[in-house]
């Protein structure tokens, strides 16, 4: 009976690899003597106990399914949490790309300043303010997202007659760095303007603002000449 049911074993992957055919008679016969046999199979890495003794109400390969199913799975997994962490990274580097705000001087019919220190120029009239960066009271740009920003400004004066002295000097500071300046002293023009705009990397909460210098002062700009403005050009990741 131990050589029938290893010559069993020894025809197992032959009848397993290929399609099922109806059954012959020897393989009825062999069938049986392994159904009949007292103990364990000696089936190596096969289920003979699916093949022989319950081959209705079982899969001869379920082992080997389910260790595959586990696996893809557990790849499937992987590559979840993969692509959520790469999304996470995008929408870091990439959110609130909409970063862009332009404001103004409320129109003057006479002069701002001279101050005895250096003042935030009020650009109170605000037409745009996109990732809500600028304030308007503070007269100052604090960067939501690290990023390269480009700003502007202008500055605009007018002191009325000819032989009247222009004299104003206005800055682009960040977080107490002066970055560029604007400055006019003669008595040659009684109107004159001038605009700066440059690129800068800034991280989150850098703060970015115009000043007037002490001493210096802006006049008759009644059409609002006198404006900042900026936006993200790209975002950086924080440093």
């Amino acid at each position: 009976m131990k050589t029938a049911v290893v010559a069993v074993l020894g025809l197992l992957g032959a009848l397993c690899l290929s399609s099922r055919t109806e059954a012959t008679t020897a393989w009825d016969i062999v069938r049986q003597s392994a159904a009949n046999w007292t103990g364990v199979l000696p089936c190596g890495g096969w289920d003979c106990e699916c093949e022989f003794r319950n081959p209705k109400g079982c899969c001869c390969v379920a082992g080997q399914l389910f260790q595959l199913e586990e696996a893809t799975f557990m790849r499937m997994v992987g590559l979840w949490k993969g692509l959520t962490s790469l999304n996470e990274q995008i929408d870091e580097v990439t959110g609130g790309r909409n970063i862009a705000f332009a404001a103004s001087m409320t129109p003057i019919t006479s002069c701002f300043g001279p101050f005895t220190r250096n003042v935030s120029m009020p650009y109170q009239n605000i037409t745009l303010n996109q990732g809500y960066g600028y304030n308007g009271a503070l007269g100052a740009f604090t960067a939501p997202h690290a990023g390269l920003y480009s700003f502007s400004y202008t500055v605009y004066s007018s002191v009325g007659p000819a032989g009247e002295r222009i004299y104003h000097k206005v800055q682009l500071v960040k977080d107490g760095q002066v970055i560029a300046s604007s400055w006019e002293d003669n008595r040659e023009d009684s109107e004159d303007s001038a605009t700066q705009t440059v690129l800068l990397q800034l991280r989150q909460g850098n703060q970015v603002y115009v000043e007037l210098v002490s001493g210096r002062f802006l006049c008759a700009d009644s059409q609002g000449y006198n404006s900042f403005s900026g936006f993200l050009v790209y975002p950086l990741p924080e440093l």
